[in-house]
């Protein structure tokens, strides 16, 4: 194992994390105050995601591998934790058995999706399988825009109604959205063995446009949020949180186009 097994750990532990810690939070906002089970493992996994994300900060690159792998372990027993906690209360919103619970159904599926990935990520750092790039490149699209999508469509329905030029925008951003998730996922399905520079290329350089402009779209709406000039039940965390996730994915799109540079 090597320095950039370190490092690439300790930037997914620290985004993740916190993003974990955060879902538990909206997922306690949207529960009835009767759910108070559901509430009091909330908290918990709040405050292991805070203990987690806290410990991440506190290691430098220079760090032991060792060290570094048996801390994904930890992190990932945490994950699969919270991700069954995610699929119970999916299956509860499912089965009706919450009726005026505030929290989407395809919300909570949505967040469980993000911490399957998360911890899909530490067994790959773990095991040191990582994907062939072409395969990498397509699989981290086609999770990230159907994130994008969600996103677009959980603004737009959070958004109060009478903000009917904001509700517009997130409507169409979704429908782009959309559009390019099942573009990937035929690209997922024709899975080109050989780095096709050219192609490849034109897949990232078409979905940065996009992301950049939800996420200028994302940004000025947490702004105007913050600043209570639109009106919205959207929590002022919930605009930051889908901002920095779009500023994720315009980090990995980054990433990715670095590698082919290098191929």
């Amino acid at each position: 194992m090597s320095n950039e097994f370190v490092v690439r750990s300790l930037d997914e532990i620290r985004f993740w994390s916190r993003i974990m810690k955060e879902h538990s939070l909206f997922l306690k906002l949207g529960f009835r105050c009767e759910d108070t089970q559901l509430i009091t493992e909330a908290n918990q996994f709040f405050a292991v995601f805070e203990g987690i994300e806290r410990r991440s900060h506190a290691f430098t690159i220079s760090a032991d591998p060792e060290q570094i792998k048996r801390f994904n372990s930890e992190v990932h027993n945490a994950v699969s934790h919270i991700w069954a906690f995610k699929r119970k209360v999916l299956g509860l919103i499912l089965s009706c058995q919450m009726p005026g619970a505030n929290n989407f159904p395809l919300l909570v599926d949505h967040v469980s999706r993000e911490a399957f990935y998360f911890r899909n990520r530490l067994e790959e750092l773990n095991t040191g399988k990582l994907e062939p790039l072409p395969d990498a490149i397509i699989d981290e699209n086609v999770f990230f825009l159907r994130i994008m999508a969600d996103h677009a469509k959980f603004i737009g329905h959070l958004l109060d109604p009478s903000e009917r030029q904001l509700v517009e925008q997130a409507r169409n951003f979704s429908h782009d959205f959309d559009q390019l998730l099942f573009q990937a996922k035929d690209l997922e399905s024709m899975r080109p063995q050989s780095q096709t520079a050219p192609l490849l290329d034109q897949f990232l350089d078409q979905n940065r446009v996009s992301v950049k402009s939800l996420r200028d779209f994302k940004q000025i709406a947490r702004d105007l949020i913050e600043a209570c000039r639109i009106k919205s039940i959207i929590h002022p965390l919930l605009a930051d949180h889908v901002f920095r996730e779009a500023e994720r994915f315009l980090f990995i799109i980054d990433m990715f186009e670095r590698s082919l540079t290098k191929k």
